[in-house]
């Protein structure tokens, strides 16, 4: 009787280390897909900074509106696996909710979405487009801009949450 519970105790002992190795893994993946997707969306902003001018031909916007494709992409699978990241895999999600740094992270995250309707929905309306020129306007490559900025500002405050900056004392707070 005792052989039998020690090897049950065993086998659950075994199960639980293969459980925590499988959601470790599952963690690094998932990081590292949100990494990728992050660099994927800062590339296509890049590259949309760069090509944009005051005045594009038909082959440019249709090009642009494909690199804005893989940067709408980009953008909805960083916030995918950050949700992912920050409810179900990792840390519990509590360390990043209370977060300052975090929560502004997600502002910026939300302005930058809300900021690139208005330059996507110029690339969609004239990516088929076989006009000789087509005149920017005068606000998309000011707002493109903008959201680059606003990106960077994101990686810093990323490295800084990495740093263990903007996390409360929760041991003075009798609530928590």
């Amino acid at each position: 009787m005792a052989e039998a519970y020690q090897e049950s105790v065993g086998i659950f002992i075994y199960l639980s280390r293969i459980s925590s190795i499988i959601v470790h893994m599952l963690y690094i993946v998932f990081r590292y897909l949100h990494f990728i997707a992050i660099f994927g969306l800062a590339g296509a902003l890049v590259i949309e900074n760069m090509a944009i001018k005051p005045t594009i031909n038909g082959e440019d916007a249709k090009n642009l509106a494909k690199v804005d494709v893989v940067y709408g992409i980009c953008a909805f699978l960083v916030f995918a696996f950050g949700l992912v990241l920050w409810l179900w895999i990792g840390r519990p999600s509590e360390f990043y909710s209370v977060n300052s740094l975090f929560q502004a992270k997600i502002l910026l995250f939300i302005i930058i979405a809300l900021i690139s309707a208005y330059p996507t929905s110029f690339f969609v309306k004239h990516r088929k487009s076989d006009a000789e020129t087509i005149s920017v306007p005068h606000l998309i490559p000011i707002l493109l801009k903008v959201e680059l900025f606003l990106l960077l500002i994101i990686s810093i405050l990323a490295y800084l949450m990495a740093r263990g900056i903007g996390i409360p004392d929760l041991s003075s707070n009798s609530s928590y």
